[in-house]
């Protein structure tokens, strides 16, 4: 089963204010491509640069929003009802 329902926490929508307009755009495309083509099919798509994290955020993923910045999120089931949770978006630290 697909997951086609992202969640943002609270958290992450205060990160979101403060990154770059275009890093909130890419943010709302991925999101609306979850929603239309499920999960499953977006971290296909070489743009978003989905990619699983390790050590301290092993079970979390990340997508890319530009070079600096990242969003981090995590598969979730809720009883039957399967959604993405948005924990955070960050600078990314090289």
């Amino acid at each position: 089963m697909d997951i086609f329902r992202v969640e943002i926490t609270k958290k992450a929508e205060k990160d979101i204010i403060a990154i770059p307009k275009q890093c909130q755009n890419k943010l709302q495309e991925w999101v609306i491509t979850v929603g239309k083509i499920g999960l499953r099919e977006t971290k296909k798509i070489k743009g978003f640069h989905d990619e699983p994290l390790k050590g301290e955020r092993k079970g979390q993923r990340s997508i890319r929003l530009s070079k600096a910045y990242r969003a981090i999120y995590i598969e979730k089931i809720n009883g039957k009802v399967e959604f993405i949770s948005i924990e955070e978006v960050n600078k990314h630290e090289y």
